[in-house]
């Protein structure tokens, strides 16, 4: 969330943010908001301070024996007058908040400027796209031929955009995110936790997915407004939400697995083939807490986890640095980092590393403390990697004119020794 002051100290900041990330929001509006506020607020200390003094001098007439009455009167007056300002300051608050809550991150200083994926920029590659003897093909043909996802069982077990994964293949899915989640822990330092799967409300509004997307998150309808997590972001960064952490302790770097879910898997009929778009997905995920002075350092850091991740596998990829009107809702800063799949000839994205700054660490109340130091601490996250589009593009780049496909050498310990999946006869 942004900080409220900026309605009152720099409202310039808040339309721009909303017009760098294509956000329509009346800013003027929150602006009347806090003045008001701040009237009702003058408005109640003077007449608290005025009952305070009533309350004096009837205290003075009873104790000389005096009529208090009209004291008494003006007082009941006043008092009413405090409760009728305390309503509208809740309103006024209340409605301030909502408002607030709408408003996107402000692009850091040195995102490019744009209006849609086409005006991010390639940054950086790495690898080199592989060559074929033959055709490759298509991952979702690779996986009926391996007999290693059941498509259609999927759809009759849930529905479209559903995986289902057989033998190798759900072999090969777990080892991925075991191997992930073993390489940033032992390697890169982060303490691991598995969080559920579920979260409240609170949680989804202290990341910024809510209220803003609410419509494409999965809602349980019993009650107990429970939202499926979209990743593993989620629960993670609300492990702190509302608590001091020690200076001292940061940064402090966390990852976990989880499943993901979105009702939204893409525009309407665009590669919905395979793999490339579903409801449910897998991820490792990574997310720092640290000082605000250190926070662009380590987002760096960050980028250089998740890389490794993809050499490590082998994978031809590019990394995108994104334009303000492609960041996500709650991101001052994004690399999107995107593994070639020669089948379907595209990169697809697989992981996006972001710095939030204090915007989540803001709506989700995470600061950091030293003595009599406060303040709100900067949050960060990456997909370390992100499934199933790191599958499709392992499977696409490792296959074989037999039909075979290669497992990459880091994996291979994770599937018992073996060196490749056949294809069935």
């Amino acid at each position: 969330m942004i900080d409220l002051r900026l309605f009152r100290d720099n409202p310039e900041f808040l339309k721009e943010a909303c017009k760098l990330k294509k956000v329509n929001l009346d800013i003027d509006s929150g602006v009347s908001l806090e003045n008001r506020r701040r009237e009702v607020i003058q408005e109640l200390e003077s007449l608290q301070g005025e009952r305070n003094a009533v309350s004096k001098e009837i205290g003075a007439r009873k104790k000389n024996g005096e009529d208090a009455s009209a004291e008494m009167e003006r007082m009941r007056a006043v008092g009413d007058q405090i409760k009728t300002l305390e309503e509208e300051k809740n309103t006024v608050e209340s409605d301030l908040r909502t408002l607030a809550l709408s408003i996107p991150n402000h692009p850091g200083p040195d995102v490019p400027e744009g209006y849609s994926e086409e005006d991010n920029v390639s940054i950086d590659e790495w690898g080199n796209k592989p060559t074929f003897s033959f055709e490759p093909k298509p991952h979702w043909e690779l996986c009926e031929a391996l007999d290693i996802v059941d498509f259609k069982r999927g759809v009759k077990l849930t529905g479209s955009g559903f995986i289902l994964y057989k033998g190798l293949g759900a072999r090969l899915e777990r080892s991925l995110f075991n191997y992930f989640l073993d390489l940033h822990t032992t390697e890169h330092g982060y303490t691991e936790w598995f969080p559920p799967f579920l979260v409240n409300r609170d949680s989804m509004v202290g990341t910024g997915q809510l209220p803003k997307m609410e419509e494409d998150m999965y809602c349980t309808d019993k009650g107990d407004d429970l939202f499926l997590i979209p990743t593993a972001e989620v629960p993670i960064t609300n492990i702190h939400r509302d608590e001091f952490i020690e200076k001292a302790d940061l940064p402090l770097y966390y990852t976990a697995y989880s499943a993901c879910f979105r009702r939204e898997a893409g525009a309407a009929g665009k590669d919905t083939r395979g793999l490339l778009r579903v409801h449910e997905f897998n991820k490792v995920e990574m997310v720092k807490f640290c000082m605000p002075e250190t926070s662009y350092d380590e987002l760096e850091k960050l980028r250089a986890n998740a890389e490794t991740c993809l050499r490590n596998l082998g994978l031809p990829y590019r990394v995108l640095k994104l334009c303000s009107g492609d960041l996500s809702f709650s991101a001052a800063k994004c690399y999107d980092f995107e593994a070639y799949a020669p089948g379907v000839d595209k990169y697809l994205e697989v992981s996006s590393c972001s710095n939030f700054e204090d915007f989540q660490a803001r709506r989700a109340n995470v600061r950091y403390k030293d003595g009599k130091e406060k303040g709100f601490v900067h949050t960060l996250n990456s997909s370390g990697l992100a499934l199933p589009r790191t599958m499709v593009a392992i499977l696409e780049n490792y296959q074989q004119e037999d039909g075979s496909v290669v497992i990459p050498e880091v994996l291979r310990p994770y599937m018992g020794g073996l060196e490749k999946i056949e294809a069935k006869k």
